[in-house]
C-alpha cells in the first residue's frame, strides 16, 4: 500500500513536533535539576522571571492551548495568565509536577491530531490559525522560554558543575 503525500507529511509533521518538544522537555529538566534549589526562585531583576514562574507559564500556556483545542478557543476562559506570573511554587519536587502536567497535555494533543486536523482552523485568543500554525506557534513559544531557562540556570550554577546540554565549546568538529 502506498502512503499520499499527505499522509507522509503528516506523519513527518506530528514526529518532528514531538521530536523537538521531547527535546525542549528533557533540555529544561537537565537544566533544573543542575540548579540549587533555591536558585530555582532567583531572578536577576523585577523585570525578569524566575525558572519556577516560567515553568508556572509554559505549563498553563500548554494546558489552556492544547486543552480541547479542536473544539475551544486556545485562551481559555479559567486561564490565569496573570497567576502564572506569581512565584507560588514551593519546590523542585513540585516545579517538576506542574511542568510534567502540561507536557502530558501537549503531547497528548500532538499524538490525537490526524491527517484531516493539520489544516483545520481552531482559534487562539479569538485569531484563526490551521492547526499546524498553532503547534508551531506553541513549540516556538516553548523555545523561548527554555532558553532563558538554560541561561538562568548557567548564570546560578559554578561553571564546574555545569554539564552542558549540547555540544561542550572546541568539540564541535
Amino acid at each position: 500500500m502506498l502512503l499520499s503525500d499527505s499522509t507522509i507529511i503528516h506523519a513527518e509533521f506530528v514526529r518532528n513536533i514531538r521530536l523537538k518538544f521531547v527535546e525542549l522537555k528533557r533540555d529544561t529538566d537537565k537544566a533544573i535539576m543542575q540548579m540549587d534549589e533555591k536558585a530555582i526562585f532567583w531572578s536577576p531583576n523585577e523585570q525578569s522571571n524566575s525558572v519556577d514562574v516560567l515553568v508556572k507559564h509554559m505549563s498553563g500556556n500548554l494546558i489552556s492551548r492544547w486543552t480541547d483545542f479542536l473544539s475551544t478557543d486556545g485562551e481559555k476562559i479559567d486561564r490565569d495568565r496573570d497567576g502564572e506570573f506569581e512565584s507560588t511554587i514551593e519546590s523542585r519536587e513540585e516545579l517538576l509536577k506542574v511542568w510534567e502536567i502540561g507536557c502530558e497535555v501537549f503531547l497528548k494533543a500532538i499524538d490525537s491530531i490526524e491527517e484531516k486536523h493539520l489544516l483545520q482552523t481552531i482559534y487562539i485568543r479569538n485569531k484563526s490559525h490551521t492547526v499546524l500554525e498553532a503547534f508551531i506557534r506553541s513549540i516556538t513559544h516553548i523555545s523561548i522560554h527554555v532558553g532563558q531557562i538554560i541561561y538562568l540556570a548557567k548564570q546560578v550554577t559554578p561553571e564546574d558543575k555545569w554539564t552542558t546540554l549540547s555540544i561542550p565549546k572546541k568539540k564541535g568538529k
